[in-house]
């Protein structure tokens, strides 16, 4: 191949793949040199080639590290010996070289140095060889680009990013994203959502896995912080700063309480998320399979906050009790709208709260109508690492 040509090649391989220039450079003076060893070479010699794109030109050398009695087992070691005390390798001529050996050609040389050997250029090799060197490069520019990919995936933890729905694997959803490829597990995904091969969509990046043969983007859509993602790129005053989304307790699919709190003073936090004539808070939830969101105002005063909590309900007055815990009086007839169909209201007000609430109607006070329950974990906390994992495990072993 022409020099000119290889060059153009190795450019359009680091541009395709998303990979660094010199990174796939490495890559093919890792696969000449390892061609070289099998043809001329030892197994046990280190062997680093160097690729002159100006000239076409290949140079060798032998390495050696410059070792001690300390650092390596004398030849005659017996291998009982060796098996006994601390690891560390037998003194091998081919890769090794003692340092009173190393100062004879370098005087200043310290153990642990490497030292090369110019070694006699060649640029034939055989069949064996150069299918040695295909393999080295195939492994190592897939390394490199799940290496890249990853790279550029790790800061989008935690935010949005946009794909194209692939295929459904026993209830998994994968999404494209032209270079890599996203998971979404059935238990990430909003119950009876539908999803269509080809469309694009949003996705919260809950977690980016190196450990898989290729980068696990983990996605989600019923993660609560994909909320206050979508309303950070709906509400100016959120990126600014200025309004707060303090928690969010969410039951994908079907409703959501975000309680958010403003920093700037004249600045309602409510009409902030909800936008002229419902614009923004419409536009989170046509995202959202039509979720329906309540926006509460946060606030430090904690029977305020509960109240607030209970909204769209109007609350006559709160107790708060030992334990975390706190008796709501309701108006008779706000009763059953404090409470919600199937207790969703009160159950999401005590998630968004983190306390047990306890909801009565005025008329008979001694009587419990309605309980919400805390759960351990809050829906507004970030997923945790472990749990993030374990989910990924699960999927794969259902593949």
């Amino acid at each position: 191949m022409e020099l000119k040509s290889f060059t153009q090649v190795i450019n359009q391989i680091a541009d395709e793949k998303g990979i660094e220039l010199d990174k796939v450079i490495e890559t093919i003076e890792t696969a000449i040199a390892t061609a070289y060893r099998k043809e001329y070479g030892k197994k046990s010699e280190v062997i680093r080639a160097k690729l002159n794109l100006k000239t076409g030109q290949v140079q060798f050398w032998q390495v050696k590290t410059v070792v001690d009695k300390n650092t390596v087992w004398p030849p005659e070691a017996k291998v009982t010996e060796i098996e006994s005390e601390e690891k560390k390798p037998r003194y091998n001529s081919d890769r090794h070289l003692w340092l009173e050996e190393a100062q004879l050609i370098k005087p200043d040389a310290e153990v642990g140095e490497e030292l090369e050997f110019p070694m006699e250029a060649h640029e034939d090799f055989g069949r064996i060889a150069a299918q040695a060197a295909k393999q080295v490069i195939i492994q190592k520019l897939r390394e490199a680009e799940r290496e890249a990919v990853y790279k550029e995936f790790e800061n989008k933890e935690g935010e949005i990013v946009s794909g194209i729905i692939q295929r459904f694997e026993r209830g998994n959803v994968y999404a494209d994203f032209g270079r890599a490829t996203g998971i979404m597990f059935a238990n990430e995904s909003i119950p009876g959502e539908h999803y269509r091969v080809g469309t694009r969509m949003r996705f919260y990046v809950l977690a980016v896995q190196k450990e898989s043969k290729t980068p696990g983007i983990i996605l989600s859509r019923a993660h609560p912080k994909f909320i206050s993602k979508l309303f950070e790129l709906e509400v100016p005053e959120i990126a600014e700063g200025i309004v707060e989304i303090k928690a969010i307790a969410r039951e994908a699919g079907s409703r959501s309480k975000i309680a958010v709190f403003s920093k700037g003073e004249g600045v309602d936090p409510i009409g902030s998320l909800v936008g002229q004539r419902g614009t923004r808070v419409m536009a989170v939830t046509n995202e959202l399979f039509q979720e329906k969101i309540d926006i509460v105002e946060w606030s430090d005063d904690l029977e305020k906050f509960v109240a607030n909590s209970l909204s769209p309900a109007k609350v006559k007055s709160v107790e708060i009790k030992p334990r975390r815990e706190a008796i709501i009086i309701v108006p008779d007839d706000q009763l059953s709208l404090a409470i919600g169909k199937s207790g969703q209201n009160v159950r999401l007000a005590a998630k968004l709260t983190g306390w047990k609430l306890d909801v009565r109607s005025d008329r008979a006070p001694e009587k419990t109508a309605g309980k919400g329950m805390t759960e351990e974990i809050q829906p507004s906390e970030e997923t945790p690492e472990e749990e993030i994992i374990d989910k990924s495990k699960k999927g794969k072993e259902s593949e």
